[in-house]
């Protein structure tokens, strides 16, 4: 005897879009049982369409219902990609301390438009991110040891760090050496 395995009650059931044509009461049941697990995601923490839409498709909703959903949501403000992307860049780049390489890498992989992206990276500019890679030098480089000779292997894990950050060599390079100089400048003294 075979048995069928058992569906969790959370799980839409698969049936068709024919199927929810002809029943619109089981329609509505599957947006609203589609629209309580994007409530449930939000609430954690904002998403972007993407990330919802993967989250719906991976349990088995029609494109028809994930459709219906995220333009509810979206109607509501509770969906918006160009406000992730800002709020994103935002706590990243002062919590983690990214830089725009980075922040780009990010919001590309939770499936933001490259337009959305460019408008959120806009309010960054090289003045700002060279400040944070400055912060972020020294902070790390008050842990360091400068032993003769080391000055090297420190420069390279101070740059290593930024670069891992997203922030270019040269800028990395740059501040990791005018970072040194001046503490070596202010341990002499």
């Amino acid at each position: 005897m075979t048995r069928s395995p058992r569906r969790s009650t959370s799980e839409p059931d698969s049936g068709s879009a024919a199927d929810t044509a002809a029943d619109p009461e089981s329609a509505a049941k599957r947006v609203a049982q589609a629209q309580n697990v994007c409530l449930r995601l939000l609430t954690a923490r904002a998403r972007t369409r993407a990330e919802l839409t993967d989250r719906l498709t991976g349990r088995g909703y029609s494109d028809h219902v994930i459709a219906t959903v995220l333009g509810r949501l979206e109607r509501a403000g509770l969906l918006d990609d160009a406000e992730f992307a800002r709020e994103w860049v935002r706590s990243r780049q002062q919590f983690a301390g990214k830089g725009k390489r980075a922040l780009a890498v990010e919001l590309r992989n939770k499936g933001v438009d490259a337009e959305i992206i460019a408008e959120a990276l806009a309010g960054i500019d090289a003045d700002t991110e060279r400040r944070r890679a400055e912060e972020l030098v020294a902070a790390r480089l008050r842990r360091e040891r400068l032993v003769d000779g080391d000055e090297m292997k420190v420069t390279r894990r101070l740059a290593g760090m930024l670069a891992r950050r997203g922030y270019s060599s040269a800028m990395a390079f740059d501040v990791v050496s005018v970072a040194l100089a001046g503490e070596r400048e202010r341990r002499r003294v």
